[in-house]
C-alpha cells in the first residue's frame, strides 16, 4: 500500500497505542519484565535443579507480553516455558509464586521507575497526534496497560486524546485485551465513529493483531528497530519508521 495522508475526507478518527508510538516506556516496560522474569526464573531454576535461561529481552518480549494485559503476558511467557503457576489475585498475596504477583512485581519496578525519569516522548508521534487534530480528526490512545493515565499525566499529553482505554477500562467493561479488537472497537464506540473510517497506530504485533481483527479502515505498523515485515505479517496495512510520513 502506498503512503497514505489521514485527512477529514477519509477518516473520523486516529486510535494510537501509547507506550512505542507516543511515549518512551515501552522500553522501560521490557526492562522491568525482564528483571522481573529474570529473578523467578533464576529461583524456578534453582528450586528444580534446571538450568537457568534468561528471559530475552527482545525475542520473549514482543512474542510474548508486548501490547497484553499483564496477567495474560504473564501466562503467555510462562506458558512458553512449560511453568504453570495459579493466578492468585490481590488478597493472596504469599510467598507463593502466583501469575498475578509476579504482574504486581513488575507493576512496582515500571512505577519507581516513572516516578524517577519520568517520561521520554516520541517527536514523531507527538507531531502525528497534533496533526490530526488539527485537520478535526478525533483522537483515542489504546493500551493495555493499568498505568496509562499515570504516564500520560506525567508526560503532559492528557488533553491530547478525546478517549482513553486502557488496562482498567478492559477490567472494569470486561472487555478481551489484545490481540482482541475489543478494547479498539470499544473506543470507536466512546468516540462514535466508524472501525471503517478509523485508523489504528500500533507497534507492538498482539496491537496491529487487533486493529486487523476489528476490521479498521487503515492499520499502521510503528517499526521503530526494523521489526517492519513481522508487523506487515500480523495484520499491519503500511509499516512506517517516523510517524511524520503520515502527514505529508
Amino acid at each position: 500500500m502506498n503512503q497514505i495522508s489521514l485527512t477529514k475526507e477519509r477518516f473520523d478518527s486516529v486510535l494510537f497505542d501509547l507506550d512505542g508510538v507516543v511515549t518512551k516506556t515501552a522500553e522501560v516496560h521490557a526492562t522491568c519484565w525482564k528483571k522481573m522474569f529474570d529473578e523467578f526464573l533464576r529461583e524456578h531454576a534453582s528450586r528444580n535443579d534446571i538450568p537457568f535461561i534468561p528471559f530475552d529481552i527482545v525475542t520473549d518480549y514482543n512474542r510474548y507480553v508486548d501490547g497484553k494485559l499483564r496477567q495474560e503476558g504473564v501466562s503467555s511467557f510462562l506458558e512458553s516455558r512449560g511453568i504453570e503457576l495459579p493466578m492468585g489475585g490481590p488478597d493472596a498475596l504469599s510467598e507463593q509464586a502466583t501469575i498475578w504477583r509476579l504482574g504486581h512485581r513488575k507493576d512496582g519496578l515500571f512505577l519507581a521507575i516513572l516516578q524517577e525519569q519520568g517520561v521520554g516522548i516520541f517527536e514523531d508521534g507527538m507531531a502525528l497526534l497534533r496533526h490530526v487534530r488539527a485537520a478535526g480528526l478525533k483522537t483515542a490512545v489504546v493500551s493495555s496497560s493499568k498505568n496509562c493515565r499515570a504516564v500520560l499525566q506525567a508526560a503532559d499529553i492528557v488533553k491530547y486524546f478525546d478517549v482513553r482505554v486502557d488496562g482498567v477500562t478492559v477490567e472494569q467493561c470486561q472487555l478481551k485485551g489484545k490481540p482482541a479488537p475489543d478494547s479498539y472497537l470499544h473506543a470507536a464506540k466512546l468516540l462514535e465513529v466508524s472501525p471503517a473510517r478509523s485508523v489504528v497506530v500500533e507497534d507492538a504485533i498482539s496491537g496491529v493483531q487487533a486493529g486487523r481483527r476489528g476490521n479498521f479502515g487503515l492499520v499502521v505498523g510503528v517499526a521503530r528497530k526494523g521489526e517492519a515485515e513481522i508487523l506487515a505479517q500480523n495484520g499491519a496495512d503500511m509499516v512506517v519508521s517516523d510517524l511524520k510520513t503520515l502527514m505529508m
